[in-house]
């Protein structure tokens, strides 16, 4: 319907709205969520918790990892939240793709504009809305006036579409900014911070600041999110990994400024206990992929493709060695216009030996294994080209006969990939 895949605009997908009744503008109040990293998990954080706190929750998320439906999820009548039917899918992108009457549109944005269809004709407390790419051009900026937004840490990455500086990529995600919304900044380096800041500015919002306004950490064993007027004692978040402390501290912020809908400590706390999120440091304890390893070994996923990502996730690494040693080997996918080596770099003596792999079905030219396991070797990791995933598996298991640990990482495309052959089934592309 485009010939291009990406194409950053409002003006196509506002048209539609409006043909479609302006669907947008009947939603549930929005928290409106962007950032390069931790957008998934703090959406994951904040939905655990309204549902704690018996809140009804639609939730729009993006890439999906095996079916298309869990982009929109839909609030039941029992609480919980679950991907849409196909039934009701079927539905709204039919009406949507005939309103939209041929008219040039992106699959992002047909399927946003009928994301709002489906969340405006459904009962629901809160939409959370995660922004596909940048902010400032997204398709999911139409939302005039959200009730909170969020902006999660920002990164380099997608460099090509939004400027091949971090102060530029970070005015655009700041652009989902508005005037006299508060908005949960999360971690930052200055330079972004300072450019949100002069946007916050620009666009009258109300920036709320970790460590100026807000600060979270962990303590003894426990998560502490305090402000200005008061501290909460939590249990550390069930997501794996030190950089969920960031997610878990932001989410946390997030629901203590939320006045739409009253989040307790209770919901707070049960929402850090209770959030799952695929493909972010999930172990896979059983199935196919982990029967290719021998006894006593671990599965990881993850998937993390940029260098503050690789960053996260060799943290998360070395501090599982540090509790249990294993030796660790990398199976790793990559997009052609990812920085393979800035992803990469950070697992420098940490991983023995890396297997890279093709991302069967991507919707960008993925690096060949040949030319990712070259970027390895270039930063000094030990590399080879694989065929596939499972066959990286019995190679790790021939390299090494005793238990170790192997994360499959460096796309969410091979990540949904993985979690489609666990479950036996064909991944809906992307």
């Amino acid at each position: 319907m485009h010939p291009k895949l990406i194409d950053l605009s409002l003006g196509r997908v506002e048209r539609l709205l409006t043909k479609l009744g302006s669907p947008q503008k009947s939603l549930p109040p929005v928290i409106h969520i962007a950032g390069t990293n931790g957008k998934g998990s703090v959406t994951a954080y904040l939905k655990a918790m309204l549902t704690a706190a018996g809140k009804r929750v639609h939730a729009y998320t993006s890439p999906h990892l095996v079916r298309f439906h869990e982009r929109i999820e839909l609030a039941h009548a029992d609480g919980i939240t679950r991907p849409i039917g196909e039934a009701d899918l079927v539905d709204v992108l039919s009406r949507t793709q005939a309103v939209n009457s041929g008219d040039d549109i992106t699959q992002f944005e047909i399927t946003t504009a009928a994301a709002f269809l489906a969340f405006a004709e459904h009962p629901a407390d809160v939409v959370l809305l995660e922004v596909g790419l940048g902010g400032r051009l997204d398709a999911t900026n139409v939302i005039d006036a959200p009730a909170l937004t969020i902006l999660t840490p920002i990164s380099l990455d997608h460099a090509e579409k939004l400027g091949n500086t971090i102060e530029l990529i970070a005015a655009e995600k700041a652009g989902i900014l508005k005037r006299g919304v508060k908005c949960i900044i999360s971690q930052q380096e200055d330079a972004v911070l300072d450019v949100i800041t002069r946007e916050a500015a620009r666009a009258r919002a109300r920036p709320f600041v970790w460590g100026q306004d807000f600060d979270a950490y962990e303590q003894r064993g426990r998560l502490i999110v305090q402000k200005a007027d008061q501290l909460l004692d939590l249990p550390l978040p069930s997501l794996v990994g030190r950089h969920q402390i960031i997610n878990a501290g932001t989410a946390v912020a997030a629901a203590m400024e939320f006045k739409a809908v009253p989040i307790d400590e209770a919901a707070i706390e049960r929402g850090l206990l209770t959030a799952r999120w695929p493909a972010r440091m999930q172990r896979i304890d059983s199935g196919p992929l982990p029967s290719l390893l021998r006894s006593g070994s671990e599965l990881w996923l993850d998937g993390g493709h940029n260098p503050a990502a690789g960053q996260f996730l060799a943290q998360s690494l070395a501090d599982l060695e540090e509790r249990a040693p294993k030796p660790l080997y990398l199976i790793v996918g990559m997009l052609g216009l990812k920085d393979a080596a800035g992803f990469l770099s950070s697992f420098r003596g940490l991983a023995r030996h890396v297997v890279c792999v093709p991302i069967p079905g991507s919707h960008e030219a993925p690096f060949t294994p040949e030319a990712l396991a070259e970027a390895a070797r270039a930063v000094s990791l030990s590399a080879e080209a694989g065929q596939s995933v499972e066959a990286a598996l019995k190679r790790i298991d021939i390299l090494e006969p005793g238990p170790k640990r192997v994360l499959i990482t460096g796309s969410l495309y091979l990540a949904g990939h993985v979690l489609a052959l666990q479950e036996g089934v064909e991944p809906q592309a992307n």
